[in-house]
Formats: C-alpha cells, sequence, structure tokens
C-alpha cells in the first residue's frame, strides 16, 4: 500500500483527485467529516459527497480534546465559559483551518454557551498547536492523539473532550456535554472508493476492515491513543454521513456561518 498525502485546500485537492480514480479497488480514499460533509457545506468543492464515493467503513471516531494554554487559569469548561464571557472576544480559540470539524467545535462552544471570542484559522495542526503552546492563543479543540501527550507534560491543560462518553485513556477528564448537555464534537474517519467501484471490491474490503478494526491488540492500541475503533457496513456508513451533515447544517446555521451557494 501507498500512502499519497495530498494535502491542500481544505481536503479538496486530494478529495477530487480520489473521486475521478478508477473505480478498480486500487485507490481508496481515507477522509474525515470534514472532508466529506462539513467543507461542502461551507464551500463550493468539485465533487459530491453521496454521488463521486462509495461508502466502505467507518475506520475510527476521535474526541475533540479541549485544551487551553496554562495562562487561561481554567480547570474546566465551565471555568473557561466564565473566563470568556468576563472577557468577551479577548479569548482566542485556534483551530488547524476554517471549516474543520476543530474550527466547528469553537463555533458550537460559542453558540451553546453564548459566548463571544475569536476564531484564529491556521494552516494546519502543527502550527495552531505550536503558537496554543506558545501563549499566542488561548484554546483549542484537536484529536487526542496529538494534544493530550502535551497536557500530560503540563504544556497544556485538558479542560473536557468533545465525545459522548469519557475516554479510557484519559479517565479523569470529563465530557464537554457533562458542563453543556448535547455538546458533541468529533472527528471521524472512513474509508470510501471512487464512484462505480465494483460491490463485490466494496464488500471485501469492508469485510478486510472489519478483520482489522476487530483485532484486540490494534483496537487497544487505538483506544490507548484515544480513538475509539468503529468498523461499519458501507450502508451504515452512509447513513452516518446523512446524519452528520444535518446536525452540522444545524450548528453553522446557528452559528452564522456563510455556506456553500
Amino acid at each position: 500500500m501507498v500512502v499519497d498525502n495530498r494535502a491542500g485546500a481544505s481536503g479538496i485537492i486530494g478529495h477530487d483527485i480520489a473521486s475521478k480514480a478508477a473505480p478498480d479497488g486500487y485507490t481508496l480514499l481515507v477522509s474525515t467529516s470534514a472532508g466529506l460533509v462539513i467543507t461542502p457545506l461551507l464551500t463550493k468543492v468539485p465533487y459530491d459527497s453521496a454521488r463521486d464515493f462509495a461508502p466502505i467503513s467507518l475506520i475510527v471516531i476521535s474526541p475533540q480534546m479541549l485544551v487551553s494554554h496554562p495562562s487561561v487559569g481554567a480547570s474546566n469548561v465551565d471555568q473557561l465559559v466564565a473566563i470568556a464571557r468576563a472577557r468577551p472576544g479577548q479569548l482566542n480559540c485556534a483551530s488547524p483551518g476554517t471549516g474543520t470539524s476543530n474550527h466547528l467545535g469553537c463555533e458550537m462552544l460559542k453558540v451553546m454557551a453564548g459566548v463571544n471570542f475569536l476564531h484564529v484559522p491556521y494552516k494546519g495542526t502543527s502550527p495552531a498547536i505550536n503558537d496554543l503552546v506558545g501563549g499566542h492563543v488561548q484554546f483549542m479543540f484537536n484529536s487526542m492523539p496529538a494534544v493530550w501527550p502535551l497536557a500530560q507534560a503540563g504544556k497544556l491543560r485538558a479542560l473536557a473532550h468533545g465525545g459522548t462518553k469519557r475516554s479510557p485513556a484519559a479517565p479523569d477528564v470529563p465530557t464537554v456535554a457533562e458542563s453543556i448537555p448535547h455538546f458533541q464534537c468529533i472527528t471521524w474517519y472512513a474509508l470510501f472508493a471512487p464512484r462505480g467501484t465494483p460491490p463485490a471490491i466494496i464488500s471485501r474490503v469492508n469485510s478486510e476492515m472489519v478483520k482489522m478494526l476487530t483485532d484486540p491488540s490494534f483496537a487497544k492500541r487505538l483506544a490507548d491513543q484515544g480513538q475509539e475503533p468503529q468498523s461499519t457496513s458501507p450502508a451504515e456508513l452512509a447513513a452516518h454521513m446523512r446524519a452528520e451533515s444535518d446536525r452540522w447544517s444545524r450548528v453553522i446555521k446557528a452559528a452564522g456561518l456563510a455556506t456553500a451557494q
């Protein structure tokens, strides 16, 4: 297997290439909730998420961890909200870019907690985390594997995470929903093939994916990083995408963000 990482334009470049690949089972796409759901809601893209890709299986669900710089002085969500309320517009929430699930986590927190702060988009995860560790921005949502070790080292503070239940990898870190009911901010990763890939190939790859994700040692390795292994059937993945599109559409509308025309 050769990994061809086509970065740029919030993943649009890579998705466009994958959508035009030969449907022979030799080119597959690993995508996220941002690439196939959030980005198409916010901007025009040269592909149709439902039409141009054949769903194969979810891979993992990754709760977004809410972390802050220690200088903020917050130890939990309630304290962060109180500080944001006392200093309207003065706190910055970083993200790897506009339209990412990290960005939408910022917007969801703003709407559901009724506070005002500034979203600061970066060109990728690394520069955003570097500036957060340096104290140039105050907090962000990010997948656990990248920020939880920094929190354990005392460079950041883990306030909560956006999953529906506490993570075995960080059992003492509460969910945001424990402070703000119904809050959910996750990134999911899933496997797709180009439209027209034969059903027999889709079924074979799905079967192998299910075997891999249910392997105890591999599943534990993911769980130890704060990821939740989550295999599905192709039909279940398609239904999951529709539900996610509806959910994020409501967040985008409530946040007053510009949408794709």
